[in-house]
């Protein structure tokens, strides 16, 4: 875990996720608390970093996602040197 991110700021945010019950809930939450580009950017590393894990080329994930080929690299090394998280939410919806 990146201690820099370790705040009790960033433990409230993370409080009032955790208590989102629904998808609706969600879009009602990030809607007020992102902005769209925000919300889209988040989102788009998402499908990247799913579509990297399923074995996809760069070249097939800009194409499909408009990422930049430096987002697609971030999010791969995220993906291979990074705390895991990707791992577990991917496994946890996958089930």
């Amino acid at each position: 875990m990146n201690k820099k991110i370790k705040t009790d700021a960033v433990d409230f945010l993370f409080d009032a996720i955790l208590s989102l019950k629904d998808r609706d809930e969600c879009y009602s939450f990030f809607e007020d608390l992102c902005t769209v580009n925000e919300l889209l950017s988040l989102s788009q590393r998402f499908e990247v970093a799913a579509m990297l894990k399923d074995k996809k080329t760069y070249l097939e994930i800009a194409e499909k996602t408009g990422a930049s080929t430096a987002t697609i690299s971030r999010v791969n090394r995220s993906l291979n040197y990074g705390n895991d998280g990707y791992d577990l939410v991917f496994e946890r919806i996958n089930k």
